[in-house]
């Protein structure tokens, strides 16, 4: 029986305390440098810093680069750092080794994917989205549909006509697997048989996925995928972020992005391009070492984690949490965004409240970091590698609290600047 199916939802503090020293992941939160007097909430936006990184980076600043200089291209594997922790993300989310690469934002990723997609499927000239997906992903899309002029045309529909969309004009199908806002689950595997059977390829955003909930690639017949590395897998702000090419597709294209370490012989310093035969013909530039290196640490720490047991305390955990918001703060108008249904609810749970973002900064000024995504999205990130049942219980005891007190109210709570 697993921990989500016998945790009662409204529980004192005790209980969870005990549940916290029951709790097999425990040791986990050991591994990171938890600020003092903090309940962190934010894990799916940056997660938290582990104490290896810190280390890493200090060796290879000053031993590494210090030392070695240029010699440790070679030396010590930073020309290898992309494929290999690729390889080790790969194993995250059920890809075969030579499968995924680290490389550049999770942006640039999106474009390469798109364009290798266009060039794998042919004869169609629309990439198709659903309206609310994170704006990046959109924006990049109708960026390169501008570019392309008349060659490629993009389409934005409602996320529940998606698939009745799926004509012989589409080429390629993106998507996010759990969205940023509600944390609902999309079922990657049906959406995309259903893709292919129409003869559509589909892109994957896993942002909100990797390190939070299991995932399977190449289960559910995957043919592009892209992620960043800042958020579950906590590799700092800003951290590389990773792409995914099914095997069958790395050679179907000419990459839209071809740079020097894509190239067959790189090192041959050939006029001509000619991109290796592999996943390596997606990398574009140099890649950031120092990066690399911290994000490895991060995802060292799932190496020997099992992802179904960090998902069964990330059930319980949003469970929790979910129960006693219920009990305790439903009555000021606070309404729950994400899905009762936990294997539909993704790494954060979501409410909505008109003040919102007041009532965000208020919690803030007691100690517990979530998010607001406008217009009136309450967002909290549940990360089982490091969070605790017993702050969930204090981060609802705070919020009670200040819409008890109406501390959401005060007027410098509720001046937004102009990046939020």
């Amino acid at each position: 029986m697993t921990m989500s199916s016998v945790l009662p939802m409204v529980v004192s503090r005790q209980e969870l305390e005990q549940r916290d020293q029951d709790d097999p992941l425990r040791g986990l939160r050991e591994a990171f440098d938890m600020p003092p007097d903090l309940l962190y909430m934010d894990g799916n936006s940056l997660g938290v810093l582990p104490h290896r990184a810190r280390q890493r980076a200090q060796e290879v600043i000053s031993d590494e680069w210090g030392l070695k200089l240029i010699d440790s291209w070679v030396e010590n594997d930073w020309l290898q750092a992309p494929a290999r922790v690729g390889d080790k993300i790969g194993a995250l989310i059920g890809a075969k080794v030579g499968e995924v690469l680290v490389a550049d934002s999770t942006s640039v990723n999106l474009f390469k994917m798109l364009a290798a997609a266009l060039q794998a499927n042919t004869g169609r000239h629309v990439i198709l989205s659903e309206s609310g997906n994170f704006p990046t992903d959109l924006y990049i899309m109708q960026g390169l549909s501008a570019f392309a002029g008349d060659k490629v045309c993009q389409q934005i529909v409602e996320p529940d006509q998606v698939i009745e969309h799926l004509s012989d004009q589409v080429a390629v199908l993106l998507l996010t697997q759990v969205h940023y806002k509600t944390g609902q689950i999309r079922d990657m595997k049906e959406i995309t048989r259903l893709a292919h059977e129409a003869g559509v390829l589909v892109v994957w955003d896993l942002s909100h996925s990797t390190g939070s909930i299991p995932v399977n690639v190449n289960d559910c017949e995957v043919d592009f995928a892209v992620g960043c590395g800042y958020k579950f897998l906590n590799g700092g702000p800003g951290a590389p972020a990773y792409l995914f090419v099914a095997e069958r597709h790395q050679n179907s294209g000419w990459p839209i992005l071809s740079g020097w370490l894509g190239h067959r012989d790189p090192f041959g310093f050939s006029d001509q391009y000619s991109p290796a035969a592999d996943i390596n013909r997606f990398q574009c530039g140099t890649p950031s070492v120092i990066a690399i290196a911290i994000l490895e640490c991060g995802v060292d720490l799932f190496t020997s984690t099992d992802m179904v047991a960090l998902r069964d305390k990330a059930i319980a955990l949003s469970s929790v949490f979910i129960g006693l918001m219920d009990a305790r703060c439903m009555q000021f108008g606070i309404k729950l965004v994400s899905s009762r249904n936990a294997a539909d609810r993704g790494g954060h749970v979501s409410f909505s409240h008109p003040n919102g973002y007041g009532i965000m900064q208020a919690a803030k000024q007691r100690g517990v970091i979530g998010d607001f995504r406008a217009p009136d999205i309450m967002r909290f990130g549940i990360t089982p590698l490091y969070q605790r049942f017993q702050d969930i219980f204090d981060v609802v005891d705070i919020i009670h609290e200040v819409m008890t007190m109406g501390e959401w109210d005060k007027q410098e709570y509720n001046v937004q600047p102009a990046w939020s």
